[in-house]
């Protein structure tokens, strides 16, 4: 992932009746779990632990999901072993995960889009950014590339999802899905007021033991937070910022802290179409509190459709280079030097398709058939900073950001830079306007400014739980 360094976001115990289907089975490998389970039972990890499905529902859904990572893994022509832990699997283009969407059968993926976004600024061009010292620092530097290796032309780098992955997820048939519920953690309107509440379903261990020990999965209400700089009432084709990467500590396994560009159409009701791109720290997804680079999108509300990365159908990767999911290095440090991505989101006025561009280098696309509203144009862009955490008596601790508020500034607080829009024209303009927005300024918060190197900009985030927001 490119990095550059730069000088200047109690319910109830679930009913007996949800889940009637539950029975336990036993498996000895991965590949017996998808083939040898039957409706309405459970199973287990390859390495033979029992495992515990809410559903009949979900139980088909482990077994879809087993048998597509079997697939991915089969068809891997080179396997790397990143230093920090994780396994790419070379996958040849046209086999990757993104086909096996009902609207990309026999889809021919691009190569190229037709034309990117022109500049209108000598400051926009912030794919390869100046250090404070003059110097300029190119490339993608995700921690997989350090191991020396590359995939090969006609491939793409795919971070191999484990089993345990998969069992870490409040639900399997929702892995790799952002939680639905009363809002779920779908990004409300920005023009309204107050916070999200939604239905997170907690973590629970679906590995059970051998002592058979019982478990119980509890519902509680969930609360997304955000402080984010948005523009509406228009018509956008793209977006682009430099956004500095963090540490992001965050208190738990279910909790997490992402910082993205959304581009966005739609109502935020059942049918939202969003494409987005960021940064994001999330344990339960990724099994690590490293910061990772990710890609999102629904076509309805985050309810049934989308994924992370390439967790599901949908997102056609073109690159060899790029791993969604990676972690990524160098990342900031507090009072240190900072780093940061550039990210390019933008619709390919005669292809129709949404690119999506990391430091100058192209990654991949959503096709334009994956969408209702996104089909023609976005209605809103947003930058900025989004915490998700179970609902308490007392505030997530999980920070966003660097977890200092947007008062300390440079080196010390997150920040976005050189925020721009695609015109009708595919031409990159300031996003002129820019609404700052914190649903809680005193756990989180936001305050930018216009003007020099940096265009429109601003710092947010903050520590989450403190004197302010007990």
């Amino acid at each position: 992932m490119a990095a550059s360094c730069t000088g200047a976001s109690g319910s109830p115990i679930i009913a007996a009746g949800f889940v009637a289907f539950l029975v336990l089975l036993f498996f000895s490998s991965s590949s017996a779990a998808s083939s040898s389970a039957s409706a309405g039972g459970g199973g287990a990890g390859s390495n033979g632990t029992r495992v515990a499905f809410q559903s009949g529902e979900e139980l088909i859904r482990w077994q879809r999901i087993v048998a597509e990572l079997n697939r991915v893994r089969n068809v891997s022509v080179k396997t790397i072993e990143s230093p920090d832990g994780d396994v790419i699997d070379c996958v040849p283009t046209h086999q990757q995960p993104a086909f096996e969407h009902p609207k990309l059968r026999g889809h021919k993926p691009e190569s190229e889009p037709s034309e990117r976004p022109r500049s209108s600024s000598v400051h926009s061009d912030a794919d390869a950014s100046a250090t404070a010292d003059g110097n300029v620092e190119q490339g993608l530097p995700q921690a997989w590339t350090l191991s020396g290796e590359s995939c090969p032309e006609g491939t793409i780098p795919v971070r191999r999802t484990t089993e345990a992955d998969v069992l870490r997820a409040s639900s399997v048939r929702r892995f790799g899905m952002k939680a639905r519920g009363s809002g779920g953690f779908a990004r409300r309107d920005s023009t309204g007021s107050g916070h999200e509440v939604g239905h997170l379903t907690c973590w629970t261990p679906v590995m059970i033991t051998e002592t058979d020990v019982d478990v119980h999965c509890a519902v509680v209400d969930g609360v997304v937070q955000h402080a984010v700089g948005y523009v509406s009432g228009g018509s956008f084709y793209g977006a682009k910022a430099s956004l500095n990467v963090w540490p992001a500590q965050v208190a738990s396994q279910t909790e997490f802290s992402l910082s993205q560009i959304w581009v966005i159409s739609g109502a935020f009701g059942n049918d939202l179409n969003t494409i987005e791109a960021g940064w994001q720290v999330s344990p339960q997804l990724y099994g690590d509190n490293s910061p990772r680079f990710f890609t999102y999108w629904t076509n309805d509300a985050y309810r049934e459709t989308g994924c992370y990365n390439l967790f599901c159908a949908g997102f056609v990767q073109t690159s060899n280079r790029v791993v969604a999911g990676a972690a990524i290095s160098p990342i900031s440090s507090y009072a240190g030097r900072q780093f940061d991505i550039t990210i390019l989101i933008w619709k390919d006025p005669k292809q129709g398709h949404w690119w999506l561009q990391l430091n100058g280098a192209l990654v991949g696309y959503w096709p334009s058939q994956l969408f209702t509203h996104l089909g023609a144009r976005a209605d809103m862009v947003q930058f900025g900073g989004e915490v998700a955490a179970a609902a308490t008596p007392h505030h997530t601790t999980t920070q966003m950001g660097s977890g200092r508020f947007a008062a300390e500034g440079y080196a010390r607080a997150a920040y976005f830079r050189n925020a721009q829009v695609v015109d009708w024209d595919n031409g990159l303009v300031p996003a002129a306007g820019l609404r700052l927005l914190a649903d809680r300024p005193e756990c989180y918060d936001i305050a930018g400014a216009t003007g020099g190197a940096w265009g429109v900009y601003f710092y947010y985030g903050g520590p989450g739980r403190n004197v302010r927001c007990p």
